[in-house]
This record gives structure tokens, sequence and C-alpha cells, in this order.
């Protein structure tokens, strides 16, 4: 959700040198993009617990002199690490208690005086700062690439006799359990699709969720349907690839959705605990599925009750959801 207000910084600074500070495993997404220069790994400890690796990465960051720093999260760690740094402007939001340490401490916008979705607060941060005058309310999330993306993914699935046509599947969120709908709708509605469209189903995951996409492959195949496992195995820039080569993505709200969706593919996401309003995916090609219930969104790591937002989410309603995008495809 960030991609838009670097996009926009290297627009308004194309001949400027832009280094992205990011955790090891987003760093292969930044590191992709046509707007990234270099990726500067962030992997101290979080806390205090990391205070010596943070101010030794603060000494290096020193040391290379940069002009500027936009910090976009919203963390006092955030801005520590750049005035330790002796960074001369130092931009972001005043929150957190961090605003001594900003030379540019940027008003955060009160509720409702931006669009809701998480994108849009990054790219307000740079127009209030004066660093863009103006951004589109309405342009969808997008990745470069994603041509050259897909048709590298099109090789390793090609490889995993998966077939022209392959549906994949996230079913796994790493924020909580409450945001997962149930392994075993996924797998109906996957099913369904693959029989109708003669499809082959993709699975992807982390490690930690490597049983759960396993068990959704077990009944993909019970079910007579080409399927495979790769939660575990693939490195960003590879699960970027393979989601690229999809051609239908069902999901959780996830990091999988916002990459399927940034990569132009037909997603379909399953929503409940979390706002679709401002995290849900972008553009025309994404759609929604979620059950109105009074609890919804409750914003919960884990459901203290029934996790009816979910079992209230039927297979067939994302088939349809999926249908609709398909036939805008045709």
């Amino acid at each position: 959700m960030s991609l838009p207000a670097l996009q926009a910084l290297r627009q308004r600074y194309p001949a400027s040198q832009i280094s992205i500070l990011a955790r090891p495993w987003v760093a292969g997404l930044y590191a992709r993009e046509s707007f990234c220069d270099e990726v500067i790994p962030y992997d101290a400890p979080r806390g205090w617990r990391g205070i010596n690796a943070k101010r030794r990465l603060a000494v290096e960051l020193r040391r290379r002199h940069f002009d500027c720093a936009v910090l976009l999260q919203n963390a006092f760690e955030a801005a520590v690490m750049a005035r330790w740094a002796l960074i001369p402007t130092r931009i972001g939001y005043d929150r957190d208690g961090r605003g001594w340490l900003l030379t540019h401490p940027i008003p955060v916008p009160r509720p409702g005086e931006v669009n809701a979705h998480q994108r849009f607060y990054y790219l307000e941060l740079l127009k209030r700062a004066g660093l863009i005058e103006a951004y589109s309310p309405t342009a969808p999330i997008r990745l470069s690439g994603a041509l050259a993306a897909a048709e590298a993914g099109r090789e390793w699935l090609h490889n995993a006799a998966m077939g022209d046509w392959v549906i994949g599947i996230s079913p796994g969120a790493a924020y909580g359990g409450a945001k997962r709908w149930l392994p075993e709708r996924f797998a109906m509605a996957a099913v369904q699709l693959a029989a109708e469209h003669d499809a082959s189903v993709a699975v992807f995951g982390s490690q930690t969720e490597q049983e759960m996409c396993e068990a959704v492959r077990t009944l993909v195949v019970s079910a007579g349907v080409k399927c495979e496992n790769f939660a575990g195995v693939t490195t960003l820039p590879r699960l970027i690839e393979m989601v690229a080569a999809c051609r239908l993505f069902l999901t959780n709200d996830s990091g999988a959705m916002h990459i399927a969706s940034a990569l132009g593919v037909p997603t379909v996401a399953v929503f409940g605990a979390t706002d679709d309003q401002a995290t849900g995916p972008t553009g025309d090609l994404s759609r929604v599925v979620r059950e109105a219930v009074e609890c919804s969104p409750c914003l919960l790591r884990e459901c203290p009750i029934d996790h009816r937002c979910m079992t209230g989410v039927s297979a067939g309603s994302v088939v349809s959801a999926a249908s609709e995008l398909i036939e805008i495809q045709k």
C-alpha cells in the first residue's frame, strides 16, 4: 500500500537516488520496482533488544550522507533512526510522540479528511509535506513489471505441470485466525471453478501455514483436480512471479491478496474482521466478498465468539464473484 507514494516520489524526483530501508520479508517486493535504486536491509530486533543493531545501522546511514528521510511508517523507532543518522531533512506524521525528532512533523489527517484506504494516508503525507502537488483519488495500486513477472511465473508453473489455466489460493493470514475463511470452502470454490475452466490449483502460504495449505490441497485433489502446495517453498520474488501467472486468485485479507491485486490478477478477497474500505484490494479486477454482521469489522486477531463473519460466507458467493471477474476478461 506504500507503492503509490513511492512511485509518486520517483515521478517527482526522477534523477534522485532513492534507497528503501526495509525488513527482509518485504525487501524483495521493493527491489523489483522502478522507483527503487537500492534496498537497505533492516533486520534489527524490535524494541530495546535491538538497540545496538539500530545504532550500528544509524552509523552506516550517517556515512551515506542522505539528504532526506521520508518516514511512511508511524513508528517512534523510525524517527529515532533517522535522527541518529543525522539526516538533515526528516519528514513524517507528527504522532506517537516523535514530532520533536522530525524536521518536518506533518499533521495527521483527521477522520474524513482523506479517502479511507491506507494508500491515501501515505500519499497525503507527501502532499502535506510539499513533495507532490496532488494525487489521483481513484488510481489503483499496481506493481511495475507485471508482464515480465507473469512470463517467469508461467515457466515455474509449467515446470510443475500446472497447465495454462491456474487458480491461485492463499488461505492463510498472518494477522490472525479472525481473518481466515474456512479452508474447506476455499477448496470447494476452487474445485467448482477449476471444473468450469479446466484449471489446476496452486496453493500459496508461509512456512507456518504449510499444514493448512496441505489440507486445502488434499481436498482439491480428492475432487479430481490437479493441485500443488507451494506454501513455505517460495521466496517473495518467486511468489510474485507465480501469482502473476495465475488467471484468478482467491484469498483472505493478506499480503498475497495485495500482491495479486497489484499485479492486475483477477482477485476475490474474503473479508470479515478487517475493513476492506481501508485495506482492501484495488482496481476493477478485484472483488470483496463479506457477510454483513453486526460485529464486523472488529479488527481483532482472534474471534471471541462464533466467527460468524467468515462462516456466513458461502463458497457459492466466492464462485459468483470470481465468475464475474472471469467474464470481464473475455
